[in-house]
């Protein structure tokens, strides 16, 4: 072959390295956030990773690098690879009959964090209130700013209880007057809905993204909430109830009612069995039901 084909080459070969180690640093990282490679699974050597590639192994260190200075990846030693890490407020993120309920917050924006991983965005709602679910945005949104997740589109969806209903939570323990509960409900579910959507359509002016957000009533008092992320998982938490004091407008109320930020969430995915691959499907198909029949429109007033 010809030496100066050969050296021609090497300086292209060179180059792509260069040119594509932080394209890889991307890939792994949005397998990451996804989900696809999770905390505590060691990552493929870096032989794997460069055929998959088409690289050589420099590239690949140089995108592992990449990954561990952003504490994506730890305990890697000399001919072990790296694993992911633990993602941050999150002890597992495990799906399936073995992993381990969380309470909403902890568990939810992790996972919602991760969906935004991926360049269509779909998520679902059901809830009191979207409080918990507001919580969980302002990570994947401070990511977004900070130019680690660049979704195209953001598609939200949210269910909640219609104001035209008489709720069966909140409720005084005494019912001389739940008038002081329902404005306080009310008053909450809409200032959370708004934050919400005017958090999410910002990013339609600061990094023109396509986001499109969107708000129905049920007529019911949801028992449950539940979060449906890109049609791949299913979270799911139980309202429990308990009795409460608190002062709503001066007044000292007892009240039964639920803490659903700390409610315990409980995952189920796709890829972790026939058991959540139907829980999943059958979540996603009573959500779109739910939208689709009795739900009506919901004007979120200030």
């Amino acid at each position: 072959m010809d030496p100066e084909h050969v050296l021609a080459s090497g300086r292209t070969r060179s180059r792509r390295s260069r040119s594509s180690h932080c394209e890889i640093a991307d890939e792994l990282r949005s397998r990451i956030r996804s989900g696809e490679l999770r905390p505590g699974q060691r990552m493929p050597t870096q032989a794997k990773l460069a055929d998959e590639f088409g690289v050589d192994r420099g590239a690949v260190r140089q995108a592992l690098r990449i990954l561990r200075s952003e504490h994506l990846l730890t305990g890697a030693s000399k001919g072990s690879p790296a694993t992911v890490a633990a993602q941050p407020g999150c002890t597992s993120s495990a799906a399936g009959p073995a992993a381990s309920p969380q309470p909403t917050v902890v568990g939810l924006t992790p996972r919602v964090a991760a969906a935004f991983a991926v360049p269509h965005v779909a998520i679902d709602a059901l809830c009191l209130t979207s409080v918990s679910l507001t919580l969980a945005v302002g990570e994947p949104l401070r990511l977004i700013h900070a130019g680690r997740l660049k979704p195209a589109k953001i598609d939200v969806r949210v269910l909640l209880p219609s104001d035209d209903i008489e709720l069966a939570f909140p409720t005084p323990v005494a019912t001389d007057d739940g008038g002081l509960l329902r404005r306080r409900w009310l008053a909450q579910r809409n200032a959370q809905g708004m934050v919400l959507r005017q958090n999410l359509l910002a990013l339609r002016t600061t990094h023109g993204i396509g986001v499109q957000v969107s708000f129905r009533a049920v007529p019911f008092t949801p028992p449950v909430k539940l979060y449906l992320l890109n049609g791949t998982e299913a979270l799911l938490a139980y309202y429990t109830l308990a009795r409460q004091e608190r002062e709503i407008e001066h007044e000292h109320l007892e009240l039964y009612d639920a803490d659903g930020v700390r409610s315990m969430l409980f995952a189920f995915e796709r890829r972790a069995g026939r058991r959540d691959s139907v829980f999943v499907e059958q979540s996603r198909l009573w959500f779109d039901a739910l939208w689709e029949t009795i739900s009506s429109d919901l004007v979120l007033a200030s």
